[in-house]
Order: structure tokens, then C-alpha cells, then sequence
């Protein structure tokens, strides 16, 4: 017998609690081989192909092409022994060939694709990606009782909230002996993305491992540690909030509207209680909406009320986008940092550069030439190679440099990191900053390539500004900025020049060390732009 298996969307790493989905890769009743990629999705890092631990039938797919998903829903279900080993094996198919598997497919007790029958432990597919895997998660699976059907699936247990032509069923409960009474009698219903709970039903277990939030008799919807956070530090309860999410559950963009929506009451508040109007009536109020009564005060709410200004223009703060803002704002709210600055003739760095391009050789980048001069700093200056442990109040001091560098692309600002700097040499730098440049401009990144960093470099001259005080990059503890390189006036061997002066700035993180220390990693930097020649005597 097909035994279902639900996909939920599996922890991506870095704590990404939501995925949106980009492209379905599989139609319901294809055949999936054990790790197959079943659909494209874009976290907050990058674009990642999702493959699926299970090899057999599509059942049922959950959500449509750019709805968001938070980590722990269902993304597919797979019905493991529908189709001959050979059909499970090979990988894609669909049609008739599928639904034949499906109707006369009798595997042996592994399983058609090397999953068990239901009730064995799952095997055969690894750590496909990190956080899941069919051995590591096979202990917090329920087994789905088959529920009423018909057709070439009649056979296949029904997937819970959906059918096996993928549109959404109506609930966990339609499909379980008893129905909605079975619901009404106390029984408690955990799904993948939350937990929903009668009244009086305490459902502990589950309420813990789906993160649920319990008060009063009452379980919120909620999954992230994250929205939990926010709603914590912004004195929001989330009993009163209606998730947007799956069966309720409460995601992070409904905990920020719900901020913003205080805001803007608390703002409406203030301006209404300092401004009194009258009207052509001679009735006075405070903060009279409408437009009808002479001198009345029109008050502009959000971009989904009738007040809205026209033609304004609302963006959501979601994928990349959002994880930046949330960093940004983690940054400033964490890191108390400082920047210093230092202007340098890069003259001679140029002419280096250039005498490094000679024919016949590895092209090096003037970027790469400043990787090379970043890392020697930090092996002279290592506390700035550090991060912060909060919560056990310490510095720590990390044994290799990680390097990012700011890099523009048409999904905005991502930082690449290049993986042990301090142990690669300017050709070698060069070389794997330009790969992982032309691999974000096509948004092929990887998780592993964009995190983990420990110290960036961000090149904002390429925009023609000379200096910038940037925000650190989280949790990392410094960031080299290095302004355009122009031609200006200045003083060389005593004489009046015209030389290629660049501004070099360093913003730090004040509790890993002091301005000495800040202040000797910047002139250590800005001597090896003036002279090159002093790299030698780190080599």
C-alpha cells in the first residue's frame, strides 16, 4: 500500500523563517525520484532549489508561485510506493504512466524509492540541506489515515488542508474519522505551520514543537522565535493579532503592520489632540476626517485606506529586501559603533596594480589588492577580526578571515564571502572575488557563500562618492570602506602635486576595542595604499 509522505519546507540555515516560493518544478501526479528538486524559492540569501527526501508520486502541492512560506509548512506531498522502483528510480514522469503506478504498484517493505513502509524508519536521502533530512525527521512525522476518495489515488492516503489534485481542502479534520466532531469533542489538530487548539484543550506537546505560544487556555499560531521576539520587545500581544499565514498562523509581516498601525494611531492621536478645527457648521473637533465641512483636517491612513495619497507607491519589506532592513536595524540597535577615516595617495597602489597585469599573467583586480592589504591588517590587528557573544558576555576571536565585499546586483546589495582570505594569495583573491561577483549578478549564490563572514570590505567608490559611515555588518565587528580614487592637489616629496587620493574609513564595533586600536589598523592600511612595497614584509 502508498504510504504519504508530507515535504514541509525544510530550516534553510542562518535563521531564515520564510521562503517565497519562485517556480514549481514538479505538477501534481509526476513521478519524483529520493532528491529531486521540487520547487525554487528565494529566502532572505538567496535563490535555492528545494529538493525533496522522498521519492514517488505527487499528491498534492501547497502554495502558488510567489506566496511566502514560513519554515515547517508543507510544500508537497510524495506517495511513497505508488509507482514501480524502476518508475522511482528514473525521476520525472507524468500522465498515465503515473496514475497506472499509482493504482498498481505493490513494493516490497523498503519501499518503491528506498523509503520504508509506513511505520519503518526513513532512510535514504541525507542532509540534502541543512536542518533536515529523512533520518533526523522521520521521529516527529504522524502517520495520515487514508480519508474518502476516488479515482486512480483512491488508494493513496488524503494529505492534511489539501486533495490529491493539489487545490486546498478544507481542513485537517474533513479527512479523519469523525469530521469537525471529532474537533469539537477537544481533539487538537497540529499541522506543519502551526497549531490550532479548541477551547480547554491544552495540547502541550505539540504547542512545543511547532513553537506555538500558549495563554489563557489559548494557542496563537505563531512558529518564529523572530515574530515572537519583535512582539515581545514592541508590547504587542499576539492573542489579539489574525495571522495571514496558513490556518492562522502569525507571520512577521503581520506583527510589523500591527507596529506600524500603533504608530500611525499613536501619531493620528497626537496631531489630533494638538489641533482643533472648526467646521462651516460651527461644530470643532479634533482631527476631523472628510473633506466636506470648511477647514476640516483629512486625515491619510495606510495605502489600503481610503485616505491614501494617490499615486503613492508602497514596497514591500520582504525577501532580500526585508532581511536587509531587519540587519540593518539589528545592527544599529546592538553594535555601538564609531568610524574613523583617513585620506591616502593611492598613486603608487595604481602603478602596482598595473605592473601586476602584465601579459600572460592572472588578471588581479584592485579590489583583490585591497583584500590582500585587509587581511595583512587583521593579522597585525585581530580584534577586529571578532564578534560579539551576548549571551555569554564575551569577545570572540575568530582563527581565520572570512572576507565579504559588497556587491550591487539587480536583487540589490548582497555581500559574498571569501572563504579563508588570509590564506590566499592576490592572484587567488582576485580570482574568487570575480567568480562570486559574476555568480550573485546571476543569482546563483549559495547559503554557504554569503554567510559566516567575518570582516567586509565595501568598495562604495564604484558609486563616485568619496566616504561613507557604513552600518556594520552584523554580527561581524568592523567594515573597511574605501571611497572612488580621484585626482587631486597634494603635497609629494615636499612639492605640490596632482595624485590619485582615495578616503579610506573604518567603522567598529567600540567593545571589542578601543581607538588605538581602530586608529592602527586604518594607518596600517592607508600606508600599504601609499606604499605597496610594505605587503612584502607580511608575506
Amino acid at each position: 500500500m502508498a504510504v504519504v509522505r508530507e515535504f514541509t519546507l525544510p530550516d534553510l540555515g542562518e535563521g531564515l523563517t520564510e521562503a517565497t516560493i519562485v517556480h514549481w518544478m514538479v505538477e501534481v501526479g509526476e513521478v519524483v525520484a529520493i532528491d529531486q528538486p521540487v520547487v525554487e524559492v528565494e529566502t532572505a540569501k538567496a535563490m535555492v532549489e528545494v529538493p525533496c527526501p522522498y521519492g514517488g508520486v505527487v499528491t498534492a502541492r501547497f502554495g502558488e508561485e510567489g506566496a511566502e512560506v514560513p519554515v515547517g509548512a508543507p510544500l508537497v506531498t510524495v506517495a511513497v510506493g505508488a509507482v514501480p522502483d524502476d518508475l522511482a528510480a528514473a525521476g520525472p514522469g507524468t500522465g498515465p504512466d503515473a496514475a497506472a503506478g499509482a493504482e498498481g504498484g505493490t513494493p516490497d517493505a523498503g519501499g518503491a524509492s528506498g523509503a520504508p513502509a509506513d511505520g519503518a524508519a526513513d532512510s535514504g536521502s541525507g542532509n540534502v540541506l541543512v536542518g533536515y533530512g529523512t533520518s533526523a525527521a522521520a521521529a516527529r512525522r504522524r502517520r495520515i489515515r487514508p480519508g474518502p476518495g476516488a479515482g486512480p489515488m483512491a488508494g493513496v492516503p488524503r494529505p492534511p488542508g489539501g486533495v490529491a489534485d493539489g487545490s486546498a481542502g478544507a481542513g485537517a479534520a474533513e479527512g479523519m474519522p469523525g469530521g469537525s466532531e471529532a474537533v469539537a469533542a477537544g481533539a487538537t489538530a497540529v499541522g506543519a505551520i502551526g497549531v490550532t487548539a479548541a477551547a480547554g484543550t491544552s495540547g502541550a506537546a505539540g504547542a512545543a514543537e511547532a513553537g506555538a505560544v500558549e495563554d489563557d487556555g489559548r494557542t496563537v499560531a505563531v512558529i518564529s522565535p523572530l515574530v515572537r521576539r519583535m512582539a515581545r520587545e514592541n508590547g504587542l500581544d499576539l492573542r489579539e493579532l489574525t495571522g495571514s499565514g496558513r490556518d492562522g498562523l502569525i507571520l512577521r509581516t503581520d506583527v510589523e503592520c500591527a507596529i506600524r498601525a500603533r504608530q500611525e494611531r499613536e501619531t493620528a492621536g497626537a496631531a489630533g489632540a494638538a489641533t482643533t478645527t472648526a467646521g462651516a457648521d460651527g461644530t470643532t473637533g479634533a482631527g476631523v476626517t472628510g473633506g466636506a465641512r470648511a477647514g476640516a483636517v483629512t486625515a491619510v491612513g495606510p495605502a489600503t485606506g481610503t485616505g491614501a495619497a494617490a499615486g503613492e507607491e508602497r514596497i514591500p519589506l520582504k525577501g532580500m529586501l526585508g532581511a536587509a532592513a531587519e540587519k540593518f536595524s539589528r545592527s544599529r540597535r546592538e553594535i555601538p559603533e564609531a568610524t574613523c577615516w583617513v585620506e591616502a595617495d593611492a598613486t603608487e597602489l595604481l602603478a602596482a596594480r598595473r605592473a601586476m597585469n602584465v601579459p600572460g599573467a592572472p588578471k588581479v583586480s584592485l579590489l583583490a589588492v585591497l583584500a590582500r592589504i585587509c587581511t595583512a591588517a587583521l593579522a597585525r590587528f585581530p580584534a577586529l577580526n571578532s564578534t560579539v557573544d551576548t549571551t555569554a558576555q564575551e569577545i570572540v576571536r575568530l582563527p581565520g578571515v572570512h572576507l565579504g565585499f559588497a556587491a550591487q546586483t539587480d536583487r540589490g546589495l548582497v555581500v559574498p564571502v571569501v572563504r579563508d582570505a588570509h590564506a590566499r594569495t592576490v592572484e587567488e583573491l582576485s580570482a574568487e572575488i570575480a567568480r562570486l561577483t559574476e555568480t550573485a549578478r546571476a543569482g546563483g549564490l549559495s547559503l554557504a557563500e554569503l554567510t559566516h563572514g567575518t570582516f567586509t570590505l565595501n568598495n562604495y567608490g564604484v558609486f563616485g562618492v568619496d566616504g561613507s559611515t557604513p552600518i556594520i555588518n552584523h554580527p561581524e565587528a568592523a567594515m573597511l570602506g574605501i571611497g572612488r580614487i580621484a585626482a587631486k592637489p597634494w603635497v609629494h616629496e615636499g612639492e605640490l602635486a596632482v595624485r590619485q587620493v582615495v578616503q579610506l574609513s573604518l567603522t567598529f564595533d567600540h567593545r571589542v576595542c578601543d581607538g588605538g586600536t581602530a586608529g592602527g589598523f586604518l594607518r596600517f592600511v592607508a600606508d600599504c595604499v601609499e606604499q605597496p612595497a610594505l605587503l612584502l614584509r607580511t608575506l
